[in-house]
């Protein structure tokens, strides 16, 4: 049994360690029962907390499974062999050379640029002026998806910190938001009425936001939820919406179980002729599938589930 914290000073939950490194909360369960690390303590409540210097482990522990190390490999190893075994996978000079001259094209590399600056007004101003050249479709699939691509890769080699991830999102997310709230009024025949939403173990939402953002290009009327919303809630926003489609995101960190589990229990309460399209890369979820649940790796099939949408009706 894992010891009493005395504080929670210099702590983190096991929310803030999922958030921070990017490992499940599940998996951190599992580690901890199979390889006894990481061995949070706990407070009054018995809930988990993570000391720092475990938490610094974590995150070199998810940089080397990034890189397609095995978790019985590395997970109990002491910070000293993960940092060595890190310095060989790591690019030389990656901190000051980072590989977006090869993975990004001229656009995302000078905003990539901008962000390592942290030049957020900046950063900000250069997303707008992109998103006004190229228009909202072309800006997500051209722009803001292989940038958010390169910065979660950066993350993994070490060369963002995640306050910078941080900004970067919530710059993009500013923009989409300020434009989709402009675009044009949705057409009432031909497109479908889209409820938007996450799960409500779901932490993240800026997939859903970009998704948000494909469906107004395509002319379809959003009602966007945001994240966490009850199966409960989505059917009476549903209802509300007169939703023909609800679309749902769910990130590399989602439950596979729970998720399938939250679908199905979705699908089983709403009528057969709402559609449930849930947008997802964890390749588990693909797999396994749901019964009457459209499944999409790509933002990009957006655009191709709008068009066959269109062709049955």
């Amino acid at each position: 049994m894992n010891d009493r914290a005395p504080a929670a000073l210099h702590m983190l939950t096991i929310a803030a360690v999922e958030r921070d490194t990017r490992i499940g909360k599940d998996t951190l369960r599992v580690w901890e029962r199979r390889y006894g690390f990481p061995a949070p303590l706990r407070d009054d409540n018995g809930e988990r907390l993570y000391p720092l210097d475990q938490v610094e482990r974590l995150r070199h522990i998810k940089r080397l499974l990034d890189a397609g190390w095995r978790p019985g490999r590395v997970v109990g190893l002491p910070l000293e062999d993960l940092q060595s075994i890190g310095e060989l996978v790591r690019p030389a000079n990656a901190a000051d050379a980072p590989a977006t001259d090869t993975t990004l094209s001229a656009e995302p590399h000078a905003l990539y640029r901008l962000l390592r600056a942290h030049d957020v007004i900046g950063l900000r101003r250069a997303l707008m002026q992109s998103l006004l050249r190229r228009g909202l479709g072309h800006f997500v699939a051209e722009v803001a998806t292989p940038l958010l691509v390169e910065i979660g890769q950066a993350w993994s080699r070490g060369q963002l910190a995640i306050f910078e991830e941080h900004l970067c999102s919530e710059a993009i997310e500013t923009v989409l938001r300020s434009a989709i709230a402009s675009a044009p009024e949705a057409a009432v025949d031909g497109s479908p009425r889209v409820l938007l939403t996450t799960m409500p173990d779901e932490q993240h939402g800026l997939a859903l936001l970009m998704a948000e953002a494909l469906f107004t290009v395509e002319g379809c009327a959003c009602m966007n939820l945001g994240r966490q919303t009850p199966v409960p809630d989505m059917v009476l926003a549903a209802r509300a919406h007169r939703a023909q489609v609800v679309a749902l995101s769910f990130s590399s960190l989602s439950p596979t179980g729970p998720s399938l589990d939250h679908l199905g229990n979705l699908r089983a309460q709403l009528p057969a002729d709402i559609e449930i399209w849930a947008g997802t890369p964890q390749q588990a979820m693909l797999r396994r599938g749901v019964a009457g649940v459209t499944l999409l790796d790509k933002l990009g099939q957006v655009r191709t589930e709008v068009a066959r949408w269109r062709a049955v009706r």
